[in-house]
Order: structure tokens, then sequence, then C-alpha cells
């Protein structure tokens, strides 16, 4: 019983990324569900998002930065981020300890990538603002982990010292 338990979140938690919103609507928040695939369908439409993944596909860097508008890009790794750890908690996920964490600091760290996706150059290669706040999300998330296993480490040892 807990292993399903634990697919259907994990279920969620992938329809959610798919696009946000759909994670509420399978854990019947509708509400919430429209919310976010609107926010979604707006951010998208106003970054001109599908455009940039678009170019940023067919290798054309210059292109993508010069098609988006970084003013409403900045908003996006927020409110995905957002919308998936909404879905996977409804859900019944992210009980253990800090696991905002490994979604709070991916967003900050995608929105930092936004930031620097026109001038950042890694290993002398332009990623743009798709492939360099993804970078940085997956960073994010790495970093995440490792905050997460220090606080559980420090906690366990003020505790042990007590």
């Amino acid at each position: 019983m807990i292993n399903i338990l634990r697919q259907e979140r994990i279920e969620k938690l992938l329809w959610s990324i798919a696009l946000p919103g759909f994670g509420q609507l399978l854990n019947r928040r509708y509400l919430k569900g429209v919310l976010f695939i609107l926010l979604e369908l707006t951010i998208n439409h106003m970054a001109r998002l599908n455009t940039i993944i678009l170019l940023s596909f067919k290798g054309d860097i210059t292109a993508a930065i010069t098609a988006v508008d970084y003013q409403w890009l900045m908003f996006y790794p927020c409110v995905y981020m957002f919308a998936i750890w909404d879905a996977f908690k409804d859900a019944g996920g992210g009980r253990s300890p800090y696991a905002t964490l490994l979604f709070v600091i991916p967003a900050y760290m995608a929105t930092v990538g936004i930031m620097y996706s026109d001038t950042l150059k890694i290993w002398n290669v332009l990623l743009g603002p798709v492939w360099l706040p993804m970078l940085f999300c997956f960073l994010g998330i790495a970093l995440a982990a490792i905050i997460r296993k220090i606080i559980a480490t420090l906690e366990t040892s003020n505790f042990a010292s007590k």
C-alpha cells in the first residue's frame, strides 16, 4: 500500500513537471490547477518561451537571446517549481525535514541562470536562456541536497551533544 501511495505522489510530481497545474488537477485541486495552467500559459506566451526553446534546441542561441522577454521569463522558475512542490505536497509527499529546499534552491538558481544567460559562457559556450537556467536548476538540486545533508548532520550532532 505504501508503495502505491509513493507511486501516486511521483506520478503527480511528474505530471506537474510536464505542465504546471496538471498535478493539481490530479489531486482534485481544480482551482489551483487552472490557476497554475493559466499562469504557465501567460508567462510562456509573454516570455516567448516556446520560441526560445525551439531556437535553443536548434542551436541558435543568439536568436533565442534576442527573442526572449527576460522580465517575464524570470517569473517562470519560481512558478514552475512552486507548482511542482504544491502538487507533490498535496499528494502527501515532501514530509521529510527541509524537503522544501529541493524546490526553492533550484528555483532561485534557475532564476540566477536566466539573469546571466545572455553573457555567461561555460567552456566558451554561450548556453542562453533555456540551457543555462536548466543547468543552474540541476546545480540547485545538488546544492539543496548537500545543504539538507549538512543541516541533518548539524542537528544530529547538536542533539547528541545535549
